[in-house]
């Protein structure tokens, strides 16, 4: 089957979609399935838009609530893990994964599901180390730090994934596994993009927790997003005993959603013929689910996974072939995911802009269901609950305080933070830059210099849509430039060109050209990666 896979859509459903449909009309090609590796950005309306980690001028409603209303469906099934730009008050209703929209479905913080025989996995958010040990404690109304760490990956999130035995056939995440790069063509990543040298020289480009998943699941296919350049890279695996076959990884960076960019990939996938067109739940993802549900945290207190450490009475969750099969039953070998989208919140209404909306959390209740299904624990009824819990502690504790202050004469004022996020700083380290980069020259050829712990040199090149051919030729950096050219005349790729479109393309945030000499590298970084608007308006 054919999957189109798509970088940073920002919200951009109707170029999205537009993008596909010219597809068809210019080349005869129409996919079966929609991938999109995060920043998707759904957006109901302007109470989602406040739950964005960037600044008030920055906010767009962009497409997304068209389909949310019922206006517009996707035209193809689409399948999305969350980014660093999201309106994480929606998608935090959805922990386990759910509909979004009519055909749009959302993996959650991690998920594993199969569509025609295909078993896709993903995990949401960026990885940040102060966060990561974290449970997932955020909710509405968020102040400047929960509006960030609320995307933050999660420790216990990458120990689901580990726990799977059985073979990935794609994986999604938003940021680039670290080390990535050195098994794809540096030389012309870092020709294109100078300002990563430090980080990759260092390798501490990219994140760990993903390069981890990477190493223990060796999926066929991995693509991500993020850095907004399009990169390909071919990693071999090594093999823990002689019997094991080598497993080999063909990693796919890509760009964002914007005219003339190469943020949209078509691959050929082997699947099962006699499947259904349905997406179903993943029976030992779902079995791996029931097994680490006693592990779930909803607080702020760091805390690590459990390991053979001597620590922990049990540290392995994997599951067996048994708790598989009692999936199975309690499904009754029906494996579909029920098309139970409801809204949970006002769509927005064009002729009615309400821009003092006020967030809410929900229960969404999809996952009430799905909870009730598998015996699983409601993340946000859970802190809902810590909340109230912690509202009684904080009004006792508030009476010892005013006790001591009369008695002392003084205490300690209590934290407070403006839940008004329309004063963010324009600087995130996050990375919440939203203007289009400059330079057009495509990144997802790829080579490896020769050493033993690295295959032969591998390249492939893509363009704007292109099919992506079973094998991929082999070449060193010198020879790039002649592989390519034969690549392009063997055909074995399609072009499409796509179309401009009127509607202003989603801007990024540029901080300050000034800048504060305060500010750290990574955030430098960031900047950079995005090229001022005024930058694109000379080329």
């Amino acid at each position: 089957m054919k999957v189109a896979v798509a970088g940073c859509c920002h919200g951009a459903l109707d170029k999205m979609y537009e993008t596909l449909e010219l597809l068809q009309q210019r080349h005869n090609v129409r996919p079966d399935l929609l991938l999109c590796c995060g920043d998707f950005q759904a957006v109901r309306n302007e109470a989602d838009l406040r739950c964005m980690a960037v600044p008030a001028k920055y906010r767009h409603m962009q497409t997304f609530y068209r389909y949310y209303s019922g206006e517009k469906k996707a035209p193809v099934l689409t399948v999305f893990i969350g980014g660093n730009h999201e309106a994480s008050n929606h998608l935090q209703e959805l922990p386990y994964g759910g509909w979004v929209a009519p055909n749009i479905y959302y993996l959650g913080y991690a998920g594993v599901v199969r569509f025609r025989g295909v078993r896709i996995g993903g995990i949401s958010g960026i990885f940040k180390s102060h966060d990561y040990r974290k449970g997932h404690f955020e909710c509405p109304p968020y102040n400047q730090q929960t509006i960030r760490s609320a995307y933050h990956v999660r420790n216990i999130e990458v120990f689901k994934l580990k726990q799977l035995k059985r073979p990935i056939d794609i994986f999604m995440s938003h940021d680039w596994p670290r080390s990535i790069y050195h098994y794809g063509n540096k030389k012309q990543l870092l020709k294109m993009k100078s300002f990563f040298r430090q980080e990759v020289e260092s390798n501490t480009l990219g994140s760990p927790a993903a390069s981890e998943l990477l190493q223990h699941l060796k999926p066929t296919y991995w693509f991500s997003a993020h850095l907004h350049v399009k990169f390909a890279a071919f990693m071999q695996h090594q093999t823990n005993s002689k019997e094991e076959l080598p497993k080999a990884t063909k990693f796919l960076a890509l760009d964002k959603c914007l005219p003339h960019r190469d943020f949209l990939q078509i691959i050929d996938i082997e699947h099962d013929p006699s499947a259904g067109d349905s997406l179903e739940y993943d029976a030992e993802w779902i079995a791996v689910l029931k097994a680490t549900n006693s592990l779930i945290n909803v607080t702020q207190s760091s805390w690590n996974m459990p390991e053979k450490n001597g620590l922990h009475a049990k540290w392995d969750y994997s599951v067996t072939e048994e708790a598989i099969k009692e999936v199975l039953e309690e499904l009754n070998h029906n494996l579909k995911i029920p098309c139970n989208f409801m809204q949970t919140a006002a769509c927005y209404d064009p002729s009615k802009p309400q821009k003092h909306m006020e967030p809410v959390h929900s229960i969404n209740p999809q996952t009430t269901e799905f909870c009730a299904q598998f015996g699983l624990t409601d993340i946000n009824d859970r802190i809902q609950q810590a909340k109230e819990e912690g509202s009684v502690r904080g009004e006792y504790e508030e009476e010892e305080e005013e006790e001591e202050m009369d008695s002392t004469g003084s205490a300690e004022e209590p934290s407070e933070y403006n839940t008004d996020n329309s004063g963010l700083s324009s600087i995130n380290p996050d990375e919440i830059m939203l203007d289009e980069e400059g330079g057009d020259e495509d990144l997802s050829t790829c080579s490896v210099d020769p050493s033993p712990d690295h295959p032969p040199d591998f390249s492939a090149s893509f363009s704007d849509i292109r099919i992506m051919p079973d094998s991929m030729a082999v070449s060193s950096d010198d020879a790039m430039d002649s592989t390519n050219e034969e690549l392009e005349k063997s055909g074995v790729s399609k072009q499409v060109e796509e179309k401009s479109l009127s509607e202003r393309p989603l801007k990024r945030i540029g901080g300050n050209e000034n800048g504060n000499s305060g500010i750290k590298k990574i955030k430098r970084r960031n900047q950079a990666i995005y090229a001022a608007e005024d930058e694109d308006k000379t080329e």
